[in-house]
């Protein structure tokens, strides 16, 4: 069993990148276990705040990541680039120990956008974020949701057909990355 933690980068109830890691979790094929997770509540980093002992929901995801075979980070792109909110919760997690859990560790990034060119600047972004914590990024795939707006329900279900279908092909690819890597 294939287990990848997927974690959103938005803080907004009905997220297009929430949703977008809702409908992965639905969509990963058999065999593979995709946990969605949230960084609501990780405060912002205060390494005098760290000296009085780790937040529990950076704890919570560190242990998730510990957990995982996998990181599927599902970016919004705001200013053409990586969300505060997210790098400050990534940042979190690879403080201290916590370093030790993206080493080796495939990861792949998909976003979701209202706007034209997807979370393109923002998965770029990520790159060096993820060479310097020596984590294993998958290229291969490339998953850009443009036009969000139209792709989600009220409720914030991807309901687009054709971006399902891509979204089921990205997560298999990225399994399959995962096995062939561990094998």
């Amino acid at each position: 069993m294939t287990r990848i933690m997927g974690l959103s980068g938005s803080l907004r109830r009905l997220s297009f990148n929430t949703g977008l890691l809702h409908a992965a979790a639905e969509l990963a094929p058999e065999g593979v276990t995709l946990e969605p997770h949230t960084i609501h509540g990780v405060p912002l980093y205060d390494a005098d705040l760290e000296a009085d002992g780790t937040p529990e929901p950076v704890l919570a995801l560190r242990r998730a990541l510990e957990a995982s075979d996998g990181l599927l980070l599902v970016t919004p792109e705001y200013n053409n680039s990586i969300p505060g909110v997210f790098k400050n919760a990534v940042d979190w997690m690879a403080s201290g120990p916590g370093a030790d859990l993206f080493r080796g560790k495939p990861v792949a990034i998909v976003g979701a956008s209202p706007g034209g060119f997807g979370t393109m600047l923002s998965q770029n972004a990520w790159l060096p974020v993820l060479r310097a914590l020596g984590t294993r990024p998958w290229c291969e795939g490339r998953m850009l949701v443009s036009k969000a707006g139209g792709l989600f329900d009220d409720t914030g279900r991807l309901t687009d057909a054709a971006t399902r279908e891509r979204l089921a092909g990205f997560v298999a690819g990225f399994a399959r990355e995962i096995d062939e890597g561990a094998g």
